[in-house]
């Protein structure tokens, strides 16, 4: 989505999890969008372009964040535009194809969350040796065969989000969680210092009351016995109710592993937390970030 006009930074200052007001033109930023609850309707990642923000969501969100997100425009002169069409939009993955970008004269940034920006092409990078390359739709045949990389399939994507314990609200998981809940502020994507926003107060009060008894952690799950993404976790403590949701689930190179929010004491007491009642139990695996 495309969010423009002159007050359009203050706009998203006001609406969104981050701080906005003092993003500069070559950084980009996380950020989520709540209920009034404090609950997570998306998780973006903003980027600055010109006096203008393009935030990328999953597409499914677009419309309907979209038609929300236009109600609390009021008097603001602030446009929100669909603008997927418009974009093309790339991630690339490893130290190989970041340095294969170099060579071929396309700037990497060199920092998380860095932005380089030339007349043709956006690039952001991102957690673990990635980079997300935005190119106008016209010009992504010309970039594509110069970059000459080889394609990979999206799980691999998918998969890298997951090591790196980065969130992201689809469909299926909006309006399930608090951002604490989804190590929102392990990936700067929230600032509890910025001031108000839909859901602030009920954020902050979680936080500094210990409200919070769930958090997101990373696990592998047998292949054959991959959940859906929003599916219910099971602890044996408490039969038969479930006590987590899966978040993001990945399959690729033979593996597949997933983020899930569950019970904070669950996963410190290493007690078992299953994808259905009776099954396989959860294998934990490391985050690169304390959680």
């Amino acid at each position: 989505m495309r969010v423009a006009g002159a007050d359009a930074r203050a706009f998203l200052h006001g609406q969104l999890t981050n701080d906005i007001e003092h993003l500069a033109p070559n950084q980009a930023r996380r950020a989520g969008w709540c209920t009034a609850k404090g609950r997570l309707l998306a998780t973006v990642l903003v980027v600055p372009q010109a006096d203008d923000f393009l935030l990328l969501l999953p597409r499914e969100l677009v419309a309907s964040i979209m038609k929300r997100l236009k109600m609390f425009v009021l008097r603001a002169k602030v446009s929100v535009d669909d603008e997927s069409e418009r974009w093309a939009h790339y991630g690339v993955l490893g130290a190989g194809a970041l340095q294969a970008l170099e060579a071929r004269d396309v700037q990497v940034p060199g920092e998380v969350r860095a932005v380089a920006s030339s007349d043709t092409t956006i690039v952001v990078r991102v957690e673990g040796d990635r980079a997300r390359i935005l190119v106008p739709s016209d010009s992504s045949a010309s970039l594509l065969e110069r970059l000459g990389l080889r394609e990979i399939d999206e799980a691999r994507w998918a998969l890298a989000d997951i090591r790196m314990g980065v969130p992201r609200v689809v469909a299926a998981t909006q309006d399930l969680f608090v951002p604490q809940m989804l190590n929102f502020e392990a990936v700067a994507g929230l600032d509890f210092k910025k001031g108000c926003y839909p859901g602030q107060e009920v954020v902050a009060r979680a936080q500094y009351r210990g409200q919070v008894k769930r958090h997101m952690r990373r696990a592998r799950v047998a292949p054959e016995a991959v959940p859906a993404v929003g599916q219910d976790l099971y602890c044996d403590e408490q039969s038969g109710q479930a006590c987590g949701t899966v978040v993001a689930v990945a399959v690729a190179d033979g593996e597949a592993e997933m983020l899930a929010v569950v019970p904070i004491t669950a996963a410190q007491a290493q007690l078992p937390v299953r994808v259905s009642p009776g099954g396989p139990a959860l294998e934990w695996l490391p985050l690169p970030y304390a959680a």
